[in-house]
């Protein structure tokens, strides 16, 4: 079951550009049956180099962690060919994390078990997401921006990374604009803003990926390893980018099954569940 779109704020959403669908950030909930549901709450961030957003890398996730009883919600952004730039899909990408870890408390679900799964240029923002967390403004008056927009965990699929030498040029465009400062590209390489604090991650990427390089995902694993911080990862030889999930792409990996065993060995989805 899905709900209506929910804007992120509930009158214009800081720095936007207008009012038309693409200047109001959303969140679409997908809910589990109250028998299935588990606890357990994911944000999902769909790709689509910061110009688009990819329905398989959204919805299709969605259903799919529904069907493990998920409870999920996806996110939609705003993007740089509608004129937006960092940090616009961040603070978006915040406010939706504060969000569903709001309504979890309402629904008595675990604000401990929040997760949150990207894919490519999705997964630059998972990752900026992941490294550029905060705990909130404890005297904030609107009660959602109280909560932490830290992640319990994240999923990164074929993510981009990096905005230095193999990153995806299309969604740094997107995402930065011509010719930004290098201190801000630098700040969102995300491999460079690892710390102790990153939350646990899972992630894959293929080979083959010839518009993503899969540096990318070596590059954020090895800066995961240097801070300590566990993860698993995921290299697969064949496959092209955006295959997003097996069950939709035949000729994808089986990263599904290994999510999944991951996400039982963090404690995420019962042991049990099949």
């Amino acid at each position: 079951m899905n709900a209506a779109p929910l804007p992120l704020w509930p009158s214009a959403a800081p720095g936007a550009l207008g009012d038309k669908p693409q200047d109001i950030p959303t969140l679409t909930a997908y809910l589990p049956a109250p028998e299935k549901r588990n606890g357990a709450t994911m944000l999902i961030l769909p790709g689509g180099g910061y110009g688009g957003l990819a329905g398989h890398e959204g919805k299709g996730y969605a259903d799919w962690f529904v069907a493990q009883g998920i409870t999920c919600y996806v996110l939609q952004y705003r993007l740089g060919t509608h004129g937006y730039h960092h940090p616009v899909m961040l603070n978006d990408a915040a406010r939706a994390l504060r969000m569903v870890r709001s309504f979890a408390k309402r629904d008595g679900l675990d604000p401990a078990r929040i997760g949150i799964i990207g894919s490519s240029a999705g997964g630059h923002l998972a990752s900026t997401l992941l490294t550029h967390f905060d705990a909130g403004q404890a005297d904030a008056t609107d009660a959602i921006e109280r909560e932490s927009s830290r992640p319990d965990l994240g999923i990164l699929c074929y993510p981009v990374i990096t905005l230095g030498e193999f990153t995806h040029q299309g969604s740094k465009h997107n995402l930065l604009g011509k010719n930004p400062p290098e201190d801000l590209v630098r700040f969102l390489s995300n491999e460079l803003q690892v710390t102790k604090e990153t939350p646990p991650c899972f992630i894959w990427h293929t080979v083959e990926d010839q518009a993503v390089p899969v540096e990318n995902a070596l590059l954020f694993a090895s800066a995961l390893r240097k801070a300590g911080v566990p993860f698993d990862l995921h290299i697969y030889q064949n496959g092209h980018h955006g295959l997003g999930l097996p069950m939709h792409n035949k000729i994808a990996p089986p990263w599904d099954a290994d999510c999944l065993f991951w996400l039982k060995q963090r404690g995420f989805i019962p042991a049990a569940a099949k």
